[in-house]
């Protein structure tokens, strides 16, 4: 069952840096976010 629940953080953090990465750095500025930041707030998401 661990197995499956790490996987399945695993997806979800892979998941929320590539969408935050693909937006704009002004995007990411209006949402409060730097993009060193881009890894706390996906380890946050899991």
């Amino acid at each position: 069952m661990n197995l499956i629940r790490n996987y399945r953080n695993w997806r979800r953090y892979r998941e929320t840096v590539s969408e935050l990465s693909r937006l704009s750095n002004r995007e990411l500025t209006d949402l409060g976010i730097s993009r060193s930041d881009i890894p706390f707030v996906a380890r946050k998401s899991i």
